[in-house]
């Protein structure tokens, strides 16, 4: 990347945050716009020497953790985020979000399988949380509430970044851990895929991943999931996760109502004729 659009970034946005918004006296006095140096520093836990490295263009290379706690610092935008995320991986020679992979196929007997399953809502998904495949089921239930937006779909990126997942899961908080713990399993075993996913969520999602990346606990392989459907209201979902044979370790995650509104309201979904195509790996 010619120039420092890196340092040149962080510094716009220091220089636009006002000491009010981050909990600062502002004082009459001051000659600098936005925060100091020094506030900035320490409101993300690194050195005034450091920040002004990362600035100055000597120091393009920073951590993950430390480009979160200046996202989280500065108080980023969701966009300002990406774009972070996106200046940092021109700088080290990698790939933008959504494309440093490409999702791994389906066998056609786990598409048929999956056809065996309507309605009831089920995917397939890799160790990343990409999703592969789905139930014209699923895709009624994941639909409306945003989930099915971007291309590629991955469940840990919905949960972390996008806005709606904390209204859609009434119980974020847990669906968040199992999401990271997740992860954290994949990179742990290796999986520089997961590494990258992961570097890009602590700078997109800031604390909010690293925090439950770090706890090192496994997930869950079957569960309660409560959702707060835009359209069929509140559902109580009982889950379980199958392992699929092969070395890229896919998953199959099957849906079931855990109670009888939960029945109801899915099958109001079916009958509604919401027709979505099957996702499918392009």
């Amino acid at each position: 990347m010619e120039g420092n659009e890196l340092g040149a970034f962080l510094r716009s946005r220091r220089e636009s945050v006002t000491p009010a918004e981050v909990g600062l006296p502002g004082g009459p006095r001051r000659r600098t716009p936005g925060l100091r140096r020094a506030e900035l520093a320490t409101l993300a836990g690194v050195s005034v020497e450091y920040l002004t490295r990362l600035e100055q263009g000597r120091d393009r290379r920073p951590s993950t953790e430390i480009l979160g706690a200046l996202a989280d610092a500065l108080r980023l935008s969701s966009d300002e985020r990406v774009h972070l995320y996106r200046l940092v991986k021109t700088v080290s020679g990698g790939t933008c979000q959504g494309s440093e992979r490409s999702a791994d196929g389906v066998r056609p007997t786990v598409r048929a399988l999956l056809d065996r399953l309507e309605p009831t809502p089920a995917l397939v998904v890799n160790r990343l949380g990409d999703l592969l495949a789905n139930t014209e089921g699923y895709a009624r239930l994941a639909a409306p509430t945003g989930l099915l937006d971007a291309w590629p779909v991955n469940l840990a990126r919905y949960v972390f970044t996008d806005a709606r997942a904390m209204t859609v899961f009434p119980d974020w908080e847990h669906v968040a851990a199992e999401r990271a713990a997740g992860l954290r399993a994949a990179a742990a075993l290796g999986d520089l895929d997961a590494v990258r996913l992961a570097d890009e969520l602590a700078i997109t999602a800031g604390s909010r991943f690293s925090d439950r990346f770090q706890t090192g606990a496994l997930p869950a392989r079957t569960g309660v999931e409560r959702w707060a459907h835009p359209e069929a209201g509140e559902l109580v979902l009982a889950y379980e996760s199958l392992e699929l044979p092969g070395p890229d370790e896919q998953c199959l995650l099957v849906y079931l109502p855990a109670d009888d509104a939960t029945a109801a309201a899915l099958d109001l979904l079916t009958h509604a004729g919401r027709t979505m195509p099957l996702q499918v790996t392009r």
